[in-house]
């Protein structure tokens, strides 16, 4: 295989498929690019067996052919480069050259039998969705997304498709978001999906503005940008049912300012205990206290803010990292805060309303310590 092609396409190319690399591996061809040069199109492509991203440069080739080639140290040399052209040439022993104007770079690459075949996509269902909706519901959703490897289905987004909308929800446990789009309607699919969070990630990163067509087979998702192709192997396990920890009944309303509520919870966490980060709201008719106390650091804190309340008197606790998160994720100036015990779960919805858009978020308060 020999081709050449500028500096800049292809930094730019490994740089997309350097998402898909894992950081460990048993298999060490999982560290390769695999690039497959033909007279028709030369195709890069990079897998993590969970997600794997296919993508398309221009070049002018002089010998068909295709390599494993090490995608941190073609990536390395590509990034040192001067802007120029950069031509690769592998041998039948899997020896690699990298040359230009200034210099020629030698490395081996591995066996291209070794890595793996792209997935086979079967009983596809199309479907289109407008990039800036995914952008939010991507936005909305993803920090909420579980790291717990225990729990397959909490550690993706569950989509779901039906005559109504569609709803995307995230949880760990502690937090939950809920974001329905109202007004969309597929008619090519009605259904769940749980999309893993590395594809959703990557997806932000990539979207612009346009609609974007998700392919959906049994148990992989692709999606089209332009010339690249990226694809997931969905999660299998059944999502929770999150309605039912969604509470019906919180009747004491907290309203507060965004940037005032931020602040005092950033400036209080700073003085919490470092394992639990848990802060407490005292909540009056006439005031709202935010305190915490850490006895093994002998530190404490408290601050008042203003805030509208209607309800019975309140002392519930948080978390104070996973409270930031949220009040991060409220859309408005002013966050309206519904609650009913302090062991019951807190709801934060959108004080204004959205005939199309609605988010709804939940956290699980904490025991607060005597």
């Amino acid at each position: 295989m020999k081709f050449s092609t500028s500096k800049s396409e292809l930094l730019i190319a490994l740089q997309k498929l350097s998402k898909a690399i894992p950081t460990r591996s048993t298999l060490p061809v999982l560290s390769c690019v695999l690039i497959k040069s033909t007279n028709e199109k030369t195709l890069l492509k990079a897998t993590d067996l969970e997600l794997t991203i296919e993508l398309e440069i221009s070049v002018s080739i002089e010998e068909e052919g295709e390599a494993a080639i090490p995608l941190k140290q073609l990536y390395d040399i590509t990034n040192e480069l001067q802007e120029t052209r950069v031509t690769i040439s592998v041998n039948n022993k899997n020896k690699v050259e990298i040359s230009t104007n200034s210099g020629i770079y030698d490395l081996m690459g591995k066996q291209k039998e070794e890595f793996p075949s792209t997935p086979e996509i079967k009983n596809i269902n199309k479907i289109d969705i407008d990039a800036n909706i995914l952008k939010k519901i991507i936005n909305s959703t993803l920090f909420a997304v579980s790291k717990d490897d225990l729990k397959p289905s909490l550690t993706g987004v569950l989509l779901r498709f039906n005559s109504s909308g569609l709803t995307a929800v995230s949880t760990d446990g502690h937090r939950l978001v809920k974001y329905e789009v109202k007004d969309y309607k597929n008619k090519n699919f009605n259904g769940d999906v749980v999309i893993p969070k590395k594809f959703f990630s990557y997806l932000l990163n990539s979207l612009k503005d346009e609609r974007i067509i998700l392919s959906l087979g049994d148990s992989f998702l692709t999606a089209e940008i332009n010339q690249d192709k990226i694809i997931t192997r969905t999660i299998s396990e059944n999502f929770p049912d999150y309605e039912s920890v969604i509470p019906k009944d919180n009747n004491k309303t907290l309203k507060v300012d965004k940037n005032i509520l931020l602040g005092a919870i950033k400036r209080v966490s700073i003085f919490s205990n470092k394992s639990t980060h848990q802060i407490a709201f005292d909540i009056k008719k006439e005031s709202v206290f935010i305190t915490t106390e850490d006895p093994e650091s002998s530190s404490k804190a408290k601050e008042e803010i203003i805030a509208e309340y209607d309800g019975e008197e309140i002392k519930i606790g948080y978390n104070g990292e996973y409270l930031k998160d949220i009040i991060n994720h409220v859309d408005e100036e002013n966050v309206l805060i519904k609650l009913n015990t302090p062991i019951s779960a807190t709801i934060f919805v959108n004080n204004n309303e959205d005939e199309k858009n609605e988010k709804t978020m939940l956290l699980m308060p904490v025991r607060l310590n005597n």
